[in-house]
């Protein structure tokens, strides 16, 4: 297989699995029935306005309204349902007027009525409705800290959900006594429902959790208001039903992924949907794995890909950081480890098409990376220690530009051994 050849199979299988969690293709087999009553409909997520779109096609003469609030650049256009756009990863004043509008929303539906949530990644940030005393400055405050923190995705939520009154159940006990249906995209390890957007129409598995470890981890930039907040157990929440549909999620696009890889006959191997830790020591150990397939046949002979999602982390520091993604840094990271390793190629993105805050949804790497990258005057260690993964990928024109994708089932990594 040459070089060209990697590459082009590494991006097909990219495409593969994110148009597997498409919500044109997946959202219209997984409808309730409709309502004897109205139905609202109210969402956010980066799939969002797609997701809406996609509900409007499936139902063209059912009556629908409501508002779903995406990221700015996912707007697809809707005729009945209203979308509005708002900051990621970092609420603004658009996130919270979206929030307390979907929460009014909700709490007008009766017991005929049908509230439809379509939920997925991204929610969390567009959707704030920050829980008394706190303000939406101090909500952003907090978006921060976390973004830097290094924490899992699970204590994310956890402090997100207590900081919340749309979160964590917040918009089902709202929309009572109205039947609530969530048609949700997950972006998560573990596909849990309590952490895709932090569970807005699911009871909040944590609400009784002691969260001063997590206090303790986020220092004294943490406003007092928040500090507060999570340090006290709120009371016991109105306890209710729920009915979740995941419409798409990330181990169908894996799977996705692996048919296009054995169709050609490379031989996929699933590492899981669910893979966490700092991105830059996950790029480490597959580089070693890959090593075993070359060298050893093992975990499977080549020709092999393996593929893996989820969400890993890249925690900055004190110190001054460039640009670039857990995608980027993972590659990064995993090119250093290889060394020009001459069977070796790789591709990782988020499956949204932005890879952190920059405008690329990740990579490709090849044998020859670190080459041109020392011909471009750079220098891949001191840059993977600097977090500037992003200006390297650029400047080696390794980068993968998709744009906004309108769906969102997280982190894709393939690492190809021909």
């Amino acid at each position: 297989m040459t070089g060209d050849q990697a590459q082009a199979l590494l991006r097909a299988m990219f495409d593969a699995a994110v148009a597997a969690a498409d919500p044109a293709r997946v959202l219209a087999v997984h409808l309730p029935e409709p309502p004897s009553g109205r139905c609202i409909v109210v969402g956010a997520g980066k799939s969002a306005a797609a997701m809406a779109a996609a509900l409007e096609a499936a139902w063209p003469d059912q009556a629908l309204s409501g508002l779903v609030v995406t990221r700015h650049g996912h707007v697809v256009p809707t005729r009945r349902i209203e979308v509005i756009e708002a900051a990621h990863p970092v609420p603004d004043a658009a996130s919270e007027q979206a929030a307390r509008r979907i929460l009014a929303l909700a709490d007008e539906a009766g017991p005929d009525d049908l509230v439809l949530a379509l939920i997925s990644g991204g929610g969390s940030s567009l959707m704030v409705a920050p829980r008394a005393p706190l303000t939406l400055d101090d909500k952003i405050a907090v978006n921060r800290l976390l973004l830097r923190s290094g924490l899992t995705i699970e204590d994310m939520n956890r402090i997100r959900r207590r900081l919340s009154d749309i979160k964590g159940g917040g918009l089902a006990r709202a929309a009572h006594p109205a039947r609530v249906v969530t048609l949700a995209i997950s972006d998560v390890p573990g596909d849990d429902p309590a952490a895709i957007a932090s569970g807005p129409t699911v009871p909040d598995p944590s609400a009784g959790d002691d969260l001063a470890p997590l206090v303790a981890r986020l220092g004294p930039d943490l406003p007092q208001a928040a500090r507060d907040l999570l340090l006290a157990l709120p009371a016991p929440g109105q306890t209710f039903d729920t009915d979740y549909r995941l419409i798409a999620t990330p181990q169908m696009s894996l799977e996705a992924a692996a048919r296009v890889a054995r169709q050609v006959g490379v031989t996929p191997v699933l590492l899981g949907d669910a893979l966490e830790g700092e991105a830059r020591e996950l790029g480490t150990v597959m580089a070693g794995i890959a090593r075993g397939v070359a060298d050893h046949g093992t975990p499977a002979p080549a020709p092999a890909v393996l593929i893996s999602g989820g969400e890993t982390t890249v925690t900055i520091g004190d110190g001054p950081a460039g640009q670039g993604g857990r995608n980027t840094e993972f590659l990064l990271s995993l090119a250093v480890a290889l060394r020009g390793h001459p069977r070796i190629h790789a591709l990782a993105g988020d499956t949204d098409g932005i890879d952190g805050t920059e405008d690329a949804a990740g990579a490709l790497i090849g044998p020859d990376l670190l080459r041109r990258a020392a011909e471009a005057g750079l220098q891949p260690r001191a840059m993977l220690e600097a977090h500037d993964s992003y200006r390297l990928f650029d400047a080696t024109g390794s980068l993968i530009r998709t744009g906004p994708t309108l769906t969102n089932v997280n982190d894709f990594r393939a690492v190809l051994i021909g």
